[in-house]
């Protein structure tokens, strides 16, 4: 038998089972000692987790219920307005903005009359810049105030301004 060869096999194996044992010693003893401060650490990450989803439940609720925005949408006053069906939260009804540059700002988190009226005529013009040279010739000056109208359901001063409007400008 080749002893050359078996003796590094031996020590590799003995030093992996050394190391083994140790490894499991010194995990035992830090785990134990620091157990209770894990265990306080997670319930005030938990504690955390639901503060914020129940804020964020209570967010959702405000925006979404008309009872706490008091304003609500009516779809037959802005059909009788437009002389057409309005579809809540359609942002195509804003002069300027079409079915490309909707999905646009839906991709950026804009789904909403109330967020794109929140929104500042900067954020407009970076997310059309972020769609490419297609949406360079557009000009978001008015969408915020259109959209504000719309949310709040002024549906007649929305289409005379829209009138008075050349291409959303």
């Amino acid at each position: 038998m080749n002893w050359h060869l078996l003796i590094p096999i031996i020590v590799g194996l003995l030093c992996a089972l050394f190391g083994y044992l140790l490894g499991r010693l010194f995990n035992k003893q830090r785990d134990c000692k620091n157990c209770d401060d894990c265990k306080s650490q997670i319930k005030r990450l938990e504690a955390e987790l639901k503060a914020c989803n129940d804020q964020k439940t209570t967010a959702r609720t405000s925006f979404s219920d008309p009872k706490t925005t008091g304003l609500m949408f009516n779809a037959a006053l802005a059909k009788s307005v437009f002389g057409r069906p309005i579809k809540e939260n359609d942002l195509t009804v804003i002069e300027g903005i079409g079915p490309k540059i909707q999905q646009l700002f839906h991709n950026n988190g804009v789904r909403s009359w109330k967020a794109l009226a929140d929104c500042n005529i900067e954020r407009c013009q970076t997310i059309l810049d972020s769609g490419g040279d297609a949406f360079k010739m557009h000009v978001p000056g008015t969408w915020p105030k259109q959209a504000r109208l719309a949310y709040e359901g002024k549906w007649k001063k929305l289409l005379e301004w829209q009138d008075e409007l050349d291409g959303g400008k």
